[in-house]
């Protein structure tokens, strides 16, 4: 285990990498702490040679059950930061998705239980996708009365089709993993006596490409997915946030925990 996290588990076996988000009493919730630290991470592969592939899943019953809405155990800051540095914090879980999908080796999500919100945005950020049938896959930040962002919006409509992505996003239904997989959200939905073997074989069938034209081949995959943009309109996801943020009907529905008080 690498000591550095407080909210991963990673745990290395020749050239896999195996992550896992580890808050299984929170439901492994995300909070500011595991987005800080999944992006601390992912960038972080872009030196290490050693990894050929990723996989990121999640201890307990459940991958990721999206924002941790409950108050936090320590906050950990006691002032509110300044308009810049609250503007780069808005914007830590589109940093932390993108460098899920930058990363330079194929990465595999392993989806048990819920992937909610920001669990669902993390895992539609790899390569792969491997759920189990009973799975199920949610996105209710309207109904929270916020927009997705972390990038959301943009790798959701690329992943399944502009009119899936609106009946998700608008309407917050949930998918399970058999429907998921119809609609491109998960290649694979499987039983769950059978997640790991079927995440062991794509495991097995990326090692046993040659590297080099797998890591060139990604490259290109991720540029071709990019060609089509005149621009990339989430670099404001943060500020729509901040902005929903501050309505009454968000903070009734998100129940988010009042700000700490200015230094003077």
């Amino acid at each position: 285990m690498d000591h550095r996290f407080e909210t991963l588990e990673i745990e290395r076996a020749g050239p896999v990498l195996r992550v896992w988000l580890n808050r299984p009493a929170r439901r492994n919730a995300v909070d500011e702490t595991m987005i800080r630290e999944v992006g601390e991470l992912f960038l972080g592969l872009e030196q290490d040679f050693d990894v050929r592939v990723v996989v990121l899943g999640g201890r307990g019953p459940t991958f990721c059950a999206g924002a941790d809405r409950k108050p936090p155990e320590h906050r950990g800051r006691e002032t509110t930061p300044g308009d810049r540095e609250a503007r780069w914090i808005a914007q830590l879980g589109r940093r932390a998705a993108r460098a899920i999908e930058d990363c330079p080796v194929p990465t595999i999500a392993r989806i048990q239980g819920h992937a909610i919100g920001g669990g669902c945005c993390f895992a539609l950020s790899c390569d792969f996708r491997i759920a189990e049938r009973g799975a199920l896959f949610r996105l209710p930040e309207v109904e929270l009365g916020v927009p997705l962002t972390w990038a959301g919006v943009p790798r959701l409509i690329q992943e399944i089709g502009a009119a899936r992505a609106r009946e998700l996003l608008l309407l917050c239904k949930d998918v399970g993993g058999e429907t998921a997989e119809r609609w491109g959200m998960v290649h694979r939905a499987v039983a769950a006596e059978e997640l790991d073997a079927e995440v062991e074989r794509f495991v097995a069938d990326i090692l046993d490409r040659p590297e080099l034209a797998v890591d060139m081949t990604k490259t290109q995959l991720r540029g071709y997915s990019r060609l089509g943009a005149l621009g990339d309109a989430s670099e404001a996801d943060g500020d729509l946030l901040g902005l929903a943020r501050r309505t009454p009907e968000s903070g009734r529905r998100f129940a988010w925990p009042p700000p700490p008080k200015r230094s003077s």
